[in-house]
């Protein structure tokens, strides 16, 4: 990473890392994500239509259930990568996250923020985006350069597009970028394994389908700087953390969140 990156995140809200993690660790991915596919978790879900010749497939916390992903997670290869870009000197672990999308996903993962799907608040945060795959640009994730500066846009679910979470008209409407992309920065990247896309939880992003061949297998983890605090919502966030934990200590209103299911990392 260099001297310059922490800056273009600041500025950005994404940048790609190059050859961040070893090959031993993309390969302890690997191992936890085709065990995550042969075995979900009671919190995955599949975000495709039935009638999609593909499959797009979701998991979420797996950290929990595989000792692989607890391996990677001690390796610390991200933590300092983390700490920079955040400018923090707090690494918290809020969540992991699996997508795979197998050849023939025709379901696109649609424009959003993931900022309020979430339970937390503040500016210190970074979520990485780390297939073990090669992904073409064609067939990678895309981000919104400077769109984690702000508002708020309305998250929509993504199959039917409805406003499940806030009154429609609260906040404001995402513009239809795919109608006239010239008229926004949108980057996406080329990533071999090894590679990472660090991008804000304010950066709008969404990602294609995958027309295959194999799959497009990824890793994402989201991590807390210093400033973010526990914000209870009044809507079911994604992963639903309420339902989880209940009303187990380590999440207080205003408060970085502490716990078993949130460790420190640095």
């Amino acid at each position: 990473m260099g001297p310059d990156t922490p800056e273009e995140f600041r500025e950005h809200g994404v940048v790609l890392l190059r050859g961040v993690l070893s090959a031993d660790s993309v390969d302890l991915l690997r191992r936890g994500i085709d065990a995550v596919m042969a075995s979900p978790s009671p919190r995955a879900k599949v975000a495709s239509a039935d009638d999609d010749p593909g499959r797009f497939v979701e998991d979420f916390c797996t950290w929990r259930d595989h000792e692989v992903f607890r391996d990677f997670l001690a390796r610390g290869e991200l933590v300092e990568p983390a700490r920079r870009l955040m400018g923090s000197r707090t690494v918290r672990l809020y969540h992991d996250h699996v997508l795979v999308k197998e050849a023939g996903t025709r379901q696109r993962t649609p424009w959003h923020q993931d900022q309020p799907y979430y339970d937390v608040d503040g500016a210190q945060n970074v979520s990485f985006w780390i297939p073990v795959d090669p992904v073409s640009r064609e067939a990678s994730l895309l981000v919104w350069r400077g769109s984690h500066r702000g508002p708020w846009y309305t998250p929509r679910s993504f199959l039917d597009q409805r406003a499940r979470w806030f009154p429609e008209g609260r906040l404001a409407e995402l513009p239809d970028i795919d109608a006239r992309p010239d008229d926004f920065d949108i980057v996406s990247f080329d990533v071999e394994p090894g590679d990472a896309v660090a991008f804000h939880m304010a950066a709008v992003h969404s990602a294609p389908g995958f027309p295959g061949p194999g799959q497009r297998r990824v890793f994402s983890l989201r991590l807390l700087g210093d400033d973010m605090v526990f914000a209870p919502r009044q809507w079911v966030c994604s992963p639903d953390f309420a339902s989880i934990l209940g009303d187990s200590d380590g999440r207080v209103a205003g408060r970085p969140l502490t716990g078993e299911w949130f460790p420190l990392l640095a």
